[in-house]
């Protein structure tokens, strides 16, 4: 599927900012399965710098330093992207789960190396022994660990509950477990959190997710929002997407922005600011699917 990605953030500050330095995730990147066949990101006031890179992770970034003295900061992120849908192990097929660790730990090669990292804590997937004893329901001992993964996915979306502003960004993952209810971003690291636990490796994806329009009525402009959900690492097969909001393995309605260890590594809009007293945040977002010849499309 190709689909027109747009992500605008707007910043309203009570006083005026003299300086700010910048770094966004908002350029999707190009994988396997994924091709961003352009980008547009508009900054304004226009920056003095404007530079781009990639990250540790390899996810592209921006980034900006603004020395024009502002009290509205737009950041808008234009994408054409299309995703194919993954191949998907058959989940029985898959290496038993208390194998894993030691097939990675063993591998030493780059990609190896690489595999391991995700596997250990980071600062939003550290919980305490109530994580692991939630994890460790869906992990007997020599159960398939794609298996083993769908079954935790589906406890944390029946478990529970979808709620905006029950958390925060700040918001642990024993907090999380204690609520039993959040956010996409909230049921990603709890679940990561839980791989981890078991000493298997998972990453953090940020992205976005084509939503439908209730039957009968067209869709809102700008009422899309950002998403998140995990990959976890199939020894012979490689990293498998899981999305506990939604209890599935994401086909071709997901577009990849980036991944990191988890949330701080991959936030859309990061930063300093001189100035700028207290600051609201609006955030519009929208997904709509093009046609094959849309890729020529945006302007």
């Amino acid at each position: 599927m190709i689909f027109d990605v747009s992500h605008q953030t707007i910043y309203r500050y009570s006083q005026p900012v003299s300086i700010s330095h910048h770094m966004f995730h908002l350029s999707p990147r190009t994988t396997s399965r994924q091709i961003c066949h352009r980008t547009a990101l508009t900054v304004s006031p226009a920056p003095s710098i404007n530079e781009t890179s990639t990250d540790f992770f390899g996810n592209p970034i921006t980034f900006v330093a603004l020395q024009t003295q502002h009290e509205e900061l737009t950041i808008h992120s234009r994408s054409v992207v299309e995703v194919s849908p993954p191949t998907t192990p058959e989940p029985g097929s898959t290496l038993p789960w208390d194998e894993v660790y030691n097939a990675v730990e063993r591998d030493r090669s780059p990609l190896g190396l690489q595999v391991l990292q995700f596997a250990y804590e980071s600062p939003f997937t550290n919980g305490d022994a109530d994580i692991l004893e939630y994890a460790q329901k869906s992990f007997p001992p020599g159960r398939p660990i794609l298996e083993a993964a769908q079954d935790l996915t589906s406890r944390i979306y029946n478990e529970f509950k979808y709620e905006g502003g029950a958390t925060t960004v700040t918001t642990t993952v024993d907090e999380v477990l204690r609520l039993k209810r959040g956010v996409c971003q909230d049921f990603a690291h709890l679940e990561i959190a839980c791989f981890r636990a078991m000493r298997l490796p998972a990453r953090y994806v940020s992205g976005y997710l084509l939503t439908k329009a209730p039957e009968g009525r067209e869709k809102l402009v700008g009422a899309d929002a950002s998403h998140a959900w995990l990959s976890v690492w199939c020894p012979g097969y490689g990293w498998v997407d899981l999305d506990p909001t939604n209890n599935l393995i994401p086909k071709d309605e997901h577009v990849l922005l980036a991944w990191g260890r988890d949330y701080s590594d991959v936030s859309p809009v990061n930063g300093v600011i001189f100035g700028g007293g207290e600051h609201v945040v609006d955030v519009s977002v929208d997904v709509r699917s093009l046609p094959d010849t849309g890729i020529a499309t945006m302007r």
